[in-house]
């Protein structure tokens, strides 16, 4: 049996833009999406603290160490700038494998979605 289980979080980052004529995406800092795991063109689950907005999307990658998180397309309209934002992504795997996954969780600074 196979299940669906967390991979990869970003816990609280700051939306630092919204492109509603962008093709569509999530377009998330290198170094976070690095330390998270997350590969380009990975489905992402996102999770608006300060609206309850829940949607699916992919990632692109953003210029490294510039904090940017910015949400393109038709997801551009379910946040703004500056909301609080979590990117979650989730891996299919066998059940026994499962019991002793341990996903890749990050906590970046807030005020400027910094590792450090």
């Amino acid at each position: 049996m196979q299940i669906e289980v967390l991979k990869s979080k970003i816990h609280r980052v700051k939306v630092t833009g919204a492109d509603l004529n962008y093709i569509g995406s999530i377009t998330i800092d290198v170094e976070l999406m690095e330390a998270s795991n997350i590969i380009e063109g990975e489905k992402v689950s996102i999770v608006n603290i300060n609206n309850g907005e829940r949607f699916d999307t992919y990632a692109i990658p953003g210029p490294r160490k510039s904090g940017e998180i910015t949400l393109n397309g038709p997801a551009a309209r379910r946040v703004h700038k500056d909301d609080i934002i979590i990117v979650i992504t989730y891996a299919l795997m066998d059940f026994e494998e499962a019991k002793t996954f341990k996903p890749w969780i990050i906590f970046p600074n807030e005020k400027d979605n910094s590792l450090t």
